[in-house]
Formats: C-alpha cells, sequence, structure tokens
C-alpha cells in the first residue's frame, strides 16, 4: 500500500517530490553543474541550463566587488572614507527601497566604516566584516524592532549598530561610558537580547517566538549563530526543542569556516558556494515548495505510521541530493534547511529571507549562509584569526599599535609555566574551550599538540572530560576564563568536587577585564569555587606567584584545585630573584600566605592582585603617618589561619581587599573569625572591600577599579574613617 500511494504517479509522490524540483527554469549562467549526491548530474537543472541565460538574478561583476583596495584607503580623509549613501541612513526603515545595487554600494560603504572606525578604538572586527551582507539584507527584509533578531555572542553586531542609529557614537565602543561591544538591552530598542557568551540565540529565539504567540503576534524571531557558537551544547538543545515545538522562528547559520576562536569543529570540508548552491538555495526556500512540503505533512499524518515514515524518508533523500552536507543533522532535529546561501551575494540572501518570511508554514527554518571572516579586507584576510580582536591598528596595513610591555602577560606566564611542568611530567594535558589564543594554550599545543584538547565551546563537557583524564592518573589542566567557567559548575561540583578528583582549574580573567565589560567580567570564581568541599583554592598576587601556583597545582594529586589570574600584564617583577629558572616553579606549601609588609596600626590583607593595590595603599598611609601590615593571603581555601590570628591580635583594625564578589575571600575570613571568637572584644575593626553588587560595564581596567571602589585611595579613604585619629591627617 506504501509503495503504490507513493508511487511516481500517486499525489504523495508528487508532492514529496514536487517540494525539490524546480517548477520553472533557475538561473545557473556559466557556473559548471556540480554532481549530486546520488553520482550523476542532477537532470533537470541540467536540462533547463540552456534557457538560463536570460532573466537570471544572479549578481554582475567581478567577484571582489566588495574589496578595498590599498589606494582607495590611502585617499581616505583623516576624518574617514567617503560614504554618502550611507549617511543617508540613520534607521533601517531608510534603506528598505535601495535597489540590488545600491544595497551593494551600502554593504561597501559600511565596510570602509567600520575599518575607519575599529582601527581608532579597536574591538572586534573580523567578524563584523563578515556579516555586512546578511545584515543589510536582514534589516532590508525584516521590520525591526517589531521583528527580533539575535545576534550570538555579539562579534558580529557592529554593521547591525552602525544601521540603527548608532553610527555616531561608534568611536566610544568599548570606552567607558561607550557603546557596548556586544549587543544590549539598555542600549537600544533594536537589541532585544543582550550577548557575551556563544550559543545562546536559539534558545532567546525560540522563547521570543513561544511568547509571540502566546500574545497572538505574527511578527518574527531570527537568531543569528556563528560556526563556532554552534560547537555549544546549548545550541542544539535549544533546536530539539525548537523542532519539537515546531514553532515558527529562523535559525541563520553564520558559517565562515573560520570559527572565530578555532576549534576541531574547523575541518573547511563546506561544498563550494557559488551560483548553483545560491539557485538550489532560493529553490528550497520557494515559498509553493515549502506549502506543498507542509501539505504533505498535514496529510502523511492521517496515514499509517509506516506510511508516514516512508514518505519522511523519501521527502529527505530528495533534499539530500541538493542540500548542503550538513541538512540531514538539521532536518533530524526538526529544522527545515535551507542552503548552503552565498552570504555576500546581496540578491540570493534578499530573495531567500523574503521566501521565507513570506511562506505561511509551521515549524522552525535553519538557513545555512557561508561568509567569509574579514571579507573585503586584504589585511584581515591573511591573518590567521582575520583580524578578530584588534587594538588600534593602521587601516592602510592592518599592522596593529602595541605599546612595549615591562612585563609579559599573565596568560603568557601560565602557558610558559605550564610548558615547564609538561617538559618534567608527560602526564599533563592542556583542556580548553574554543580559546586556545585567549588562555594561552596554543603556546602549549605547539609543543605538546598531543597533549592539548581544544573540546569547542563545551565548557561542561571541558570539565567531565578533564575528571575522566584525572580517574586515569593523568595530570589534566582545564583551562578557561572565569566567566566561561560558570557555565560548567555543575559539572565542577558533581562531577570533580563531589569525587574529590585532582582536576587543575586555570581560570583567566579572573576580575575586571576592562574592554569587555560584564559579560566577560570575572567577579564570582573566587565565591563559586571556595563554596565547594575538597577545593583548594589561591590566586596570585604577581607573575612569580603564578609560576609558582602553577607547580602546585601540578603536584596536587589529591584534590581538585584552582587558581585564577587577571587579564593583562605582569607586573615586571625579577623571576630569578624569586627562585625562577626558566619559568619553573616550586610548589607552595597549600593554605600558607605570606607577609609583604610588616606594620602595627591597620592590617590589609590582600587577594590575588589586590595585594599590590594594598602595598600601594600602604605607602600612602605611611606617609600620613600610619603603619600598615600587607598580607598576601594566596589561599581562599584553606586559610592561612595561623598568620590571620597573628594579625587579628596585633592590629586595632583589619580590612580585606578582593576583586570579587559578596560571599568571596572576605567571607571565609570573617568566618573564621567570628568562629575563634575574636571579634568578640571589639579590641578589632574588620572591614571588606570587594566589587559592588551591581555589574560594571566595559572600560579600562583602571576606571572600572574606580568605580568599584578597589584603587589604593579607596582603601586609604576607609583605614582614614575608622582609625581614631586627627581630622587632619
Amino acid at each position: 500500500m506504501a509503495q503504490a500511494l507513493l508511487g511516481s504517479g500517486s499525489l504523495l509522490g508528487h508532492l514529496a517530490v514536487r517540494s525539490v524540483i524546480p517548477q520553472r527554469p533557475v538561473p545557473l549562467h556559466s557556473v559548471p553543474i556540480q554532481p549530486c549526491r546520488l553520482g550523476r548530474r542532477c537532470s533537470n537543472v541540467t536540462a533547463a541550463a540552456s534557457d538560463l541565460q536570460q532573466g537570471g538574478r544572479q549578481e554582475t561583476g567581478p567577484m571582489d566587488w566588495d574589496k578595498l583596495s590599498s589606494d582607495d584607503i590611502d585617499a581616505w580623509e583623516p576624518t574617514g572614507p567617503s560614504t554618502p549613501l550611507l549617511d543617508t541612513v540613520s534607521f533601517p526603515v531608510h534603506m528598505k527601497n535601495f535597489s540590488t545595487p545600491q544595497l551593494r554600494q551600502l554593504c561597501l560603504e559600511i565596510r570602509k566604516d567600520l575599518i575607519h572606525t575599529v582601527s581608532q578604538t579597536g574591538g572586534h572586527l573580523g567578524a563584523s566584516l563578515g556579516v555586512v551582507e546578511l545584515t543589510v539584507a536582514l534589516h532590508k527584509v525584516f521590520n525591526c524592532p517589531e521583528d527580533k533578531i539575535i545576534f550570538d555572542v555579539g562579534h558580529q553586531a557592529y554593521p547591525h549598530k552602525i544601521l540603527t542609529n548608532r553610527r555616531d557614537r561608534m568611536t566610544t565602543i568599548r570606552q567607558s561610558g561607550g557603546l557596548s561591544g556586544f549587543t544590549n538591552r539598555a542600549e537600544s530598542e533594536y537589541d532585544p537580547f543582550g550577548a557575551g557568551h556563544s550559543s545562546t540565540s536559539v534558545s532567546a529565539a525560540l522563547g521570543m517566538a513561544v511568547g509571540r504567540d502566546f500574545k497572538k503576534r505574527n511578527n518574527h524571531c531570527i537568531a543569528v549563530i556563528g560556526d563556532g557558537a554552534i560547537t555549544g551544547g546549548m545550541a542544539y538543545e535549544a533546536m530539539n526543542h525548537a523542532g519539537f515545538m515546531d514553532t515558527n522562528m529562523i535559525v541563520i547559520l553564520n558559517d565562515n569556516q573560520q570559527v572565530s576562536l578555532p576549534t576541531q569543529y574547523n575541518g573547511q570540508k563546506q561544498d563550494p558556494v557559488g551560483a548553483l548552491s545560491g539557485t538550489l538555495a532560493r529553490l528550497q526556500a520557494n515559498r509553493f515548495a515549502r506549502e506543498l512540503r507542509e501539505g504533505v505533512k498535514g496529510v502523511t499524518k492521517l496515514l499509517p505510521t509506516s506510511v508516514q515514515e516512508a514518505t519522511s524518508k523519501i521527502d529527505e533523500y530528495a533534499r539530500g541530493m541538493i542540500s548542503g552536507s550538513g541538512s540531514t543533522l538539521f532536518e533530524e532535529l526538526g529544522l527545515y534547511y535551507i542552503g548552503p546561501v552565498d552570504g555576500h551575494n546581496m540578491q540570493d540572501l534578499v530573495d531567500v529571507l523574503q521566501d521565507v518570511k513570506a511562506t505561511k508554514t509551521t515549524g522552525p527554518v535553519l538557513i545555512h549562509v557561508i561568509t567569509d571572516k574579514g571579507r573585503g579586507y586584504d589585511p584581515a584576510l591573511s591573518a590567521s584569526d582575520r583580524m578578530h580582536g584588534v587594538g588600534k591598528f593602521d587601516a592602510l596595513t592592518g599592522k596593529q599599535f602595541k605599546g612595549t610591555a615591562k612585563a609579559p602577560s599573565y596568560t603568557n606566564v601560565f602557558a610558559d609555566a605550564l610548558l615547564a611542568e609538561a617538559d618534567r611530567d608527560s602526564r599533563i594535558i592542556g583542556i580548553h574551550a574554543a580559546m586556545g589564543g585567549g588562555t594561552g594554550m596554543n603556546r602549549f599545543s605547539t609543543r605538546y599538540p598531543e597533549r592539548t584538547f581544544d573540546v569547542g565551546i563545551a565548557e561542561q563537557h571541558a570539565v567531565t572530560f578533564a575528571a575522566g583524564l584525572a580517574c586515569e592518573g593523568l595530570v589534566p589542566f582545564c583551562t578557561i576564563y572565569s566567566t566561561f567557567l560558570q557555565r560548567g559548575f555543575d559539572q565542577v561540583v558533581h562531577d570533580v568536587a563531589l569525587q574529590d578528583l585532582p582536576v587543575r582549574f586555570a581560570m583567566d580573567r579572573g576580575g575586571l577585564v576592562g574592554a569587555d565589560g560584564a559579560t566577560h567580567c570575572g567577579a564570582f570564581d573566587i565565591t563559586y569555587m571556595a563554596t565547594l568541599p575538597n577545593m583548594i583554592v589561591m590566586a596570585p598576587s604577581d607573575e612569580a606567584e603564578l609560576i609558582h601556583m602553577v607547580a602546585t597545582a601540578a603536584a596536587m594529586d589529591k584534590h581538585p584545585i584552582c587558581f585564577r589570574f587577571p587579564r593583562g600584564n605582569g607586573i615586571g617583577v625579577d623571576l630569578a630573584s624569586r627562585g625562577i629558572t626558566n619559568y619553573k616553579g616550586t610548589p607552595i606549601e597549600i593554605g600558607k600566605g605570606v607577609m609583604r609588609r610588616e606594620g602595627t596600626d591597620v592590617a590589609l590583607v590582600g587577594y590575588g592582585t589586590m595585594v599590590q593595590t594594598c602595598l600601594a595603599a600602604a605607602e600612602q598611609l605611611q606617609a600620613a603617618g600610619v603603619s600598615a601590615s600587607v598580607m598576601d593571603a594566596r589561599f581562599c581555601k584553606p586559610l592561612d589561619t595561623a598568620m590571620l590570628r597573628q594579625l587579628a591580635d596585633s592590629h586595632e583594625l583589619m580590612i580585606t581587599v578582593e576583586e570579587g564578589s559578596i560571599g568571596g575571600f572576605a567571607a571565609h575570613v570573617l568566618n573564621y573569625l567570628t568562629k575563634e571568637g575574636l571579634l568578640d572584644t571589639g579590641a578589632l575593626k574588620f572591614r571588606s572591600m570587594m566589587l559592588p553588587d551591581r555589574f560594571i560595564e566595559h572600560g579600562s581596567q583602571a576606571d572600572q577599579l574606580e568605580e568599584a571602589g578597589l584603587s589604593a585611595n579607596h582603601i586609604t579613604a576607609t583605614v582614614r574613617s575608622l582609625l581614631q585619629r586627627p581630622k587632619d591627617w
């Protein structure tokens, strides 16, 4: 029965096949016909090829129409390039009536503006250059802010900001009081969802789509997610849910085959993108074909299960003949797959998006768009990271302006210290989550590629993977930004701490991080790690201490252990004077602090980088006649209780200082003092200084510390307000 119903002459067979076969000739121009998956040329396309030279929609002109030449850039005025068309666009509505040539010109001018602006401010350049056409097409077709466009992470949102009335403030991006480097709900009604961490857009878009349906509205919800962000498991959880709910929404996979911070997903195996791929994508987006396909789905629901399954397979295999290599995966998740689409062919993008928008069908759609990171700018295209995140640079050459640092970065010090340990212990394994450059693990992998594992944007997996390695007697270093380790917290609790497995957590970007702002701030790791039984928690006060803590972690084989270190450069200590040669450190006694300065009046107990701030405050206090001790706690857990008791007994005031949230180091110190009754007599005053209970937005790290009240001046002012001294001191 099923065979009869699905035969070539049957209604179901006709509809299933018609949903993947063109209803009229489609333009291929002179692009060679590509073989289909069955090993022969698609006959229906070949038959139509002779009629394709007329009425085609392929864009004409050289392939590098959007490329900025060095002569063009060299001719820019100091105030910026000429952008006459872009100057007329403040909001998306201003470009609604633009022709395709005008849209292409608009894209070229946006690229010019981006390069000029980011060369002066720094920021995320490559990803934004790669999505100019996609962003313009989205705003051409959809009606924001009623329609919701959610950019995953937000690295690629600069063109979106330019088109949504923020162009005049782009020179303030990532600066104190300026625009955020990511999308931000508080910044514009055109940013429906804040971003910074990856793989969240599909979940947010699905939630908005369901909310729309509850309110009986008909706006569109679009998630734009990159090939890096889609490696995160949360994205697949969301797509699985969207497919199950069959909710109307659009997912755009921005595939630049050069993942922002390359992961194992970056296999460079995508099928070529050209006129044929674009044509087939338009075919699959065709409203009539999709509505017919939905009709098939409605009819087959009334038939026996075996017939439904057979019909589904016919549709899947037929579409597989002309779909990209990833379509089956997305179809299995319940999304209608369209693509791949050339992300720099404006006409194709607009056509596909318009057809998808107009189609009256039910269910989520995924549009696979192929883009070039750094598109149109030769210095970016020749860079290994496609100029992902840059400082200020020369627009003509792409060369970044980098000052001479007096000391290496903490990240590089960590990587070199880990290499020193790995040279001596073949069991040491490095793990990171798509952040090889940011965590220093690229330096490690250069020497030990077989001992380095990039798990993609999958922090949960990274933690439990490390736990499994620890079970086998290896020495895993799980190297993840403080802010991103939050995503794997349950695994830290359940899979590591509960089982008391010796996983080593190296948490980069601990504390305030400057221009990346609140989304990347490492404010919470002291609190969330130190609350766990079995966990040893450390923080270095300088680069020498960091090296010793790497050695301490490598030697710890009984319990999980973690240490944080900040963004930026060290203070320039003489490593040899601290017993360090070739970055090889010496394990520190667990729970042992060190006194950095002896005093009599006030005890400043610093944790991590705040020790240096305490030392600076102690100098200010000495000038005012106040003697301050400075303790470098080193450990939040276990505390050096003997040293704390000594300070409590010999000083009238104790102040803890940490670059972390409430509930962290100060909570552990205060818990000890109260348990031991060291505050009962009133002889000791205690105060804690930490990050305020709010998020601190982007700016320089110095500005952020001032805003947080954690500068040396703030410490000195706190001491002045508490000590009984003459008012004029």
